[in-house]
């Protein structure tokens, strides 16, 4: 984890005190409870818990050698109202606040455990880009990692989408919005020709034009509807790429979300859906993990080489623990691209470590918290290092 120059009182545990942790997050929320269990069954004391909402009116505070865990602030109406100005979670609009707010509070965080010695588990400069998806795909791209073609220049709405689509030749693509998670206001557009288009959405259009989240995805095919939806996203920022056909499994289109701790993949699990979005909570089941080698090694492939491209994509953003990796296999399961870089891509319940992952056995969080000590180790040593760059050049 990265330190500024004025870390130096990083220091690690006292010896026989256990590893001390922190976890800013929502105390309620099972990403919180899950990793609280897995720092205790392995003996270190219970983490101390900084509710998101407390952060955020800056009532929080760290200690010399805490390894302070960034969590979602997510599925807490009090919270998304402190970031979204909304009182009603399920609006799919205010991304670009959100974005703002929630960025400014982790460089403030980040700032606060540096200052007293305590090792953050992310970069805000890496969280800012993962939570933006044109900053994420261009970064991914310049690092020469297999993306999807995307649009390069602003979308202001449905108007400039059409015509820039139009002039890229392309027919499918997904609108999705800069700062959105979950699939919240993804779009899986189809141009036929003129007048003739389809977008596949979760997104509920209520009359009055505001636009819901919804756990039903459905099909718009009226232009004044579609242009009507895509201008209320645009007004957020929007990031578009080429729909790349996808490969299946049983009859469904499939990915694959690969989750890398300290650089390395440690978990993966298969995604399937009847719908272009294959999130979970759309209707989404998890697919057989050995069934896709198979496919990949009957094409010529090797799992390798998606793992392989996970740890590529990490390896854009070295200063987070742990991100989650979307993994798009081509048709055929032959060639992989990266949709997206996902900086709370961990919540994977009852899923163990992958085989020589030096996971094995250990759910995502438990994963997290073996690789902790090593994680503080270098911290200090990265302290240490600074401080004497900064004597040497004083």
């Amino acid at each position: 984890m990265s330190l500024s120059p004025s870390s130096s009182r990083v220091r690690l545990p006292t010896p026989g005190t256990g590893l001390r942790f922190a976890v800013v997050g929502n105390p309620e929320n099972r990403r919180t409870t899950m990793f609280a269990a897995a720092v205790r069954a392995v003996g270190h004391p219970a983490p101390r818990v900084l509710a998101w909402r407390d952060v955020l009116r800056g009532r929080y505070a760290f200690t010399p050698g805490e390894f302070v865990r960034i969590d979602s602030p997510g599925e807490n109406t009090e919270v998304d109202r402190l970031l979204r100005g909304t009182d009603d979670p399920a609006r799919v609009e205010g991304t670009a606040l959100w974005h703002r707010r929630f960025t400014a509070a982790v460089r403030e965080v980040t700032g606060a455990a540096h200052r007293a010695g305590a090792v953050p588990s992310a970069d805000p400069e890496d969280v800012a880009v993962m939570f933006d998806k044109r900053r994420c795909h261009a970064r991914l791209a310049a690092a020469g990692v297999p993306v999807p073609p995307a649009l390069t220049g602003p979308v202001g709405g449905w108007e400039e989408l059409r015509e820039q689509l139009r002039a890229a030749r392309v027919s499918r693509a997904f609108v999705k919005p800069a700062h959105g998670s979950s699939a919240s206001g993804v779009v899986a557009l189809t141009m036929a020709g003129p007048g003739r288009v389809k977008a596949t959405t979760s997104v509920e259009t209520a009359p009055d034009g505001r636009l819901y989240n919804s756990l039903r995805v459905r099909h718009y095919t009226s232009e004044p509807e579609v242009a009507a939806l895509v201008d209320a996203l645009a007004l957020d920022g929007l990031h578009v790429e080429r729909w790349l056909p996808k490969a299946s499994q049983s009859g469904r289109a499939a990915d694959l979300r690969v989750v890398t701790v300290a650089g390395r993949a440690t978990h993966a699990v298969v995604r399937t859906s009847r719908h272009p979005m294959t999130n979970l909570h759309l209707g989404g089941v998890r697919g057989d993990l050995d069934m896709a080698r198979e496919a990949i090694r009957s094409a010529g492939g090797s799992f390798d080489e998606v793992l392989e491209t996970a740890e590529r994509a990490a390896a854009c953003f070295p200063g987070t623990l742990c991100v989650g990796v979307d993994i798009l296999p081509a048709t055929g399961w032959r060639r992989f691209t990266v949709g997206e870089v996902n900086a709370f891509g961990d919540l994977l319940p009852r899923l163990t470590g992958l085989p020589g992952s030096g996971a094995e056995g250990l759910d995502t969080y438990a994963a997290q918290v073996a690789a902790a000590p090593a994680a503080i180790r270098s911290a200090v040593r990265r302290a240490a290092l600074e401080e004497r760059h900064h004597d040497a050049t004083a």
